[in-house]
């Protein structure tokens, strides 16, 4: 199967917004696994003076995840699709929450950052360059500035690689096509089977110049398909606020 890129991608995605906070609710773990990567930011003083962007925010799931993790924390929630974005501002959500309608690429051409830790979650298995978008990850990070991935990425097990195929075959496709998008829900499906194991992303953080990579895995039916990478924008501590 031919995955889902750029334009294509952004249209399905679109499309499905209406009914994906309904989808992803099927998930006992999708809020959970979420909010397990934003703690693991470990964003001191619960956030207090500290900005924080979260690319590919999508229908706000990440952003709420931030909020509970870090209540005082400031977030710029990017995305690339109209339709994730406009279900996502239509929630409620203090001040300090703003959204912002662009490709991650976009946000070098405006006056955003440099930020104290980037949040992306189910992004960079979507993207067409990856090593480009960590690149730029990377160039809106304040030195020393932490960076969260939270992401579809197999163990290497052919047990993990078994089950995600079987999720998708039984329940995550059929569902997505009673709702009209059974392209993009095979394509999530395929997106994963490509992407790279969690060792190899890994070591594509730390070519991309994050420093300290670790993965830790989420709990659940999704351990060993779901990870969180965390890693640093080189080795300078980021500066904590006091009190």
């Amino acid at each position: 199967m031919t995955l889902l890129r750029d334009h294509d991608l952004t249209r399905a995605f679109d499309h499905a917004s209406h009914s994906y906070d309904r989808l992803t609710a099927l998930n006992p773990g999708h809020r959970s696994g979420l909010l397990r990567s934003a703690r693991r930011l470990r964003l001191p003083h619960e956030g207090a003076g500290l900005h924080v962007l979260d690319l590919g925010c999508g229908t706000g799931a990440s952003t709420r995840a931030l909020l509970h993790a870090a209540p005082r924390v400031r977030v710029t929630a990017v995305d690339a699709s109209a339709g994730m974005l406009e279900r996502a501002q239509a929630k409620r959500w203090p001040a300090t929450v703003r959204f912002l309608h662009l490709t991650a690429e976009e946000l070098r051409t405006v006056d955003e950052g440099p930020f104290d830790a980037v949040f992306a979650a189910y992004l960079l298995r979507n993207v067409t360059d990856p090593d480009g978008t960590l690149a730029v990850m990377r160039a809106l990070l304040r030195p020393g500035g932490r960076l969260a991935v939270h992401d579809y990425s197999l163990s290497g097990s052919p047990r993990h690689r078994a089950l995600w195929t079987a999720v998708c075959r039984t329940l995550i496709i059929p569902v997505g096509t009673l709702n009209g998008d059974r392209a993009l829900y095979r394509h999530l499906w395929h997106s994963v089977l490509a992407f790279d194991t969690a060792p190899v992303f890994a070591a594509r953080l730390a070519r991309a110049g994050f420093t300290g990579v670790r993965t830790a895995p989420v709990t659940g039916w999704q351990t060993g398909i779901v990870h969180t990478f965390l890693g640093r924008n080189g080795s300078a501590p980021v500066t904590e606020p006091a009190g």
